[in-house]
């Protein structure tokens, strides 16, 4: 041991190496960089010939492929693009919707160039960030005004504490709804400073549970759309019409509901889910909607506000709405976005296109992929019907018919089949169903076919060898 420790190079000879200047150049590093790595290189090669763990090779080499190692992990992004073979069209945790061509094409123009964020080209003066968006979000949901803040849980808070701190807020137990990361509305309210008013039960709630709640400290009703479950059964919902005309009993009541996906593109049209869609929402006469941006929406994380003038003038005004604010990159995705609805032109969003695919446009995707595939003799193939999710905490009951393909390997077990794809260059994330891989196609795109194809080669190349 003493040895090999005694043949550990210093740090000045390493930086003498010739190998040294290659990693410079190859990875774009700056040489003081370098230089931390390789001592951070050379105390990870110390412990582990002082732990007694073998050194197979060389000590030079092996120093080096450490160094090598570490620079690939220093120099590799953490936020990583990656290919959803689930089925899943809004997959939580693999970022939501995917953008539109004209939503990307606008970031990447913004990002580039310096913009109009705040200021008013026919002025010549200060403009508002407020202005970017409003018209078309008007225009495509019929609203009197409307705003934008980062997230629908901002949302939410941003419209609790504005309109209700420290005072009454009446929701039917049924929606006291708990989303993805213990996001409770109970928990929100709280924060917010608005006092929860419960009414009804769990599976029922009538519209003269409302009217027995109010009082002169109640401030909103509050309608929490329960998109990520759905009670079946012996159930009984207030309308958001029925709602509304509660207001005939106290004048200055507020009535917001909470639409989470945020549905322009009425897909009940086309046989797919219940989800209320915004336009109908708001004609109902609600004073105050809010929903997701990258959800049914199809654009980036935002949260929209849309209903009457005279509330949103007032959150413009308040304090939370620069605390909550979105940047300029977020904007131009939303716009490029909206633009779609507004020219009719839905379908040409990636998570609309996705749902309204047909079962035989599937079906040629994966046959594709098969033809592909044919010279890749380790694995087995098999075509087979299944059902693709929608996801994002939406829809929670709706499948949607999907053709996918199950994959068994001569030498690898599933689990193992489904971790190397994860874990290579792309990432091919896979549904893993009765002990098999699923690669469902309606979540796979035409450009992906081939990479996936060459993802599955690599692994070939490695377990034959």
């Amino acid at each position: 041991m003493k040895d090999l420790l005694r043949n550990i190079p210093p740090v000045h000879e390493l930086q003498k190496h010739k190998t040294f200047y290659f990693l410079c150049k190859k990875y774009n590093l700056d040489e003081t960089l370098l230089t931390s790595i390789i001592r951070q290189a050379l105390d990870a090669v110390r412990n582990k010939v002082i732990s007694g763990q073998q050194i197979e090779k060389d000590i030079n080499s092996y120093i080096w492929d450490e160094i090598d190692q570490m620079v690939k992990r220093k120099c590799r992004p953490r936020l990583l693009s990656v290919i959803n073979a689930t089925g899943t069209i809004l997959h939580t945790n693999l970022g939501r919707a995917r953008l539109s061509r004209e939503a990307i094409d606008r970031v990447v123009e913004v990002a580039s160039n310096y913009s109009n964020l705040e200021f008013n080209i026919d002025s010549g003066k200060r403009g508002s960030r407020h202005d970017i968006v409003e018209d078309l979000i008007k225009e495509v949901t019929g609203a009197e005004a409307a705003m934008v803040v980062n997230n629908n849980a901002a949302a939410v808070f941003f419209i609790l504490n504005a309109f209700g701190k420290g005072k009454e807020v009446i929701v039917s137990r049924g929606q006291l709804v708990e989303i993805g990361g213990s996001f409770r509305i109970s928990s929100i309210m709280e924060e917010s400073g608005a006092v929860l008013v419960e009414v009804g039960t769990t599976n029922k709630t009538h519209s003269k549970d409302y009217e027995e709640a109010l009082s002169d400290e109640t401030a909103m009703v509050l309608k929490v759309h329960t998109s990520n479950f759905k009670i079946v059964g012996f159930t009984q919902d207030v309308s958001t019409q029925q709602l509304v005309e509660l207001k005939k009993f106290q004048e200055n009541l507020i009535v917001y509901e909470d639409l989470g996906s945020g549905v322009l593109f009425d897909f009940t049209e086309e046989g797919i889910g219940e989800e209320p869609v915004v336009q109908k929402v708001l004609e109902t006469g609600v004073d105050i909607v809010s929903f997701s941006g990258d959800k049914l929406l199809g654009g980036p994380q935002a949260g929209i506000i849309a209903g009457k003038k005279q509330y949103i003038d007032k959150l413009k005004k308040h304090q939370l709405a620069r605390v909550l604010r979105v940047d300029k990159m977020s904007f131009a995705a939303l716009e490029g976005t909206l633009q779609a609805y507004a020219n009719n032109k839905a379908k040409d969003i990636p998570v609309v296109r996705d749902m309204l695919l047909t079962i035989e446009e599937v079906r040629e995707r994966a046959m594709v992929f098969l033809d592909s595939a044919t010279s890749l003799e380790m694995f087995h193939w098999e075509l087979v019907e299944v059902d693709s999710m929608v996801g994002g905490g939406t829809m929670p009951e709706v499948k949607i018919p999907s053709i996918a393909i199950r994959v068994q390997a001569d030498i690898l077990s599933s689990q193992t089949l489904a971790d190397e794809l994860r874990k290579g260059t792309p990432s091919v994330v896979v549904r893993l169903q009765d002990q098999h891989v699923i690669l469902d196609f309606r979540t796979i795109t035409q450009g992906e076919i081939p990479k996936i194809v060459e993802a599955f080669r690599k692994i070939e190349l490695t377990y034959r060898d």
